[in-house]
């Protein structure tokens, strides 16, 4: 069974995404970006005891990008990464917040028309807002 909360909170990130993809660094939609739940995959198992620290899961592209994907509905992680079937919730501000390397990239919601891709200064300087 599904959340309506989290069905409407997944829907306005999207919308968000959308408008940063189309229009840039739109402050509002960026704050709601901020301040939404995101799904990371993890290989641990979500319904056990939580973890004290998350662990990202990192892929390599061909270039040498670094990056860490999350999604906005379980779904979209699901369609992207068909075998993956734990993820653990977290705010993106929270995580941008303590955004581990300067070398890793976010990309959210890959493979959707709303993807966005962040390096680590992107995700440092649009989602960061230290209020999270």
């Amino acid at each position: 069974m599904t959340n309506p909360h989290f069905e409407s909170d997944a829907s306005a990130t999207q919308q968000a995404l959308r408008t940063v993809a189309e229009k840039g660094a739109d402050e509002s939609a960026l704050s709601t970006l901020a301040h939404s739940e995101v799904l990371v995959p993890t290989a641990t198992d979500a319904m056990g005891p939580a973890p004290t620290a998350l662990t990202l899961p990192v892929f390599e592209q061909e270039d040498g990008t670094e990056l860490v994907p999350v999604f906005t509905t379980r779904e979209r992680m699901e369609q992207a990464m068909p075998r993956m079937r734990r993820h653990r919730s977290v705010l993106l501000g929270a995580l941008a917040h303590d955004w581990p390397s300067e070398n890793l990239s976010l990309i959210i919601d890959a493979g959707t028309p709303e993807q966005l891709a962040l390096t680590a200064h992107g995700v440092k300087a649009l989602l960061d807002r230290g209020d999270i």
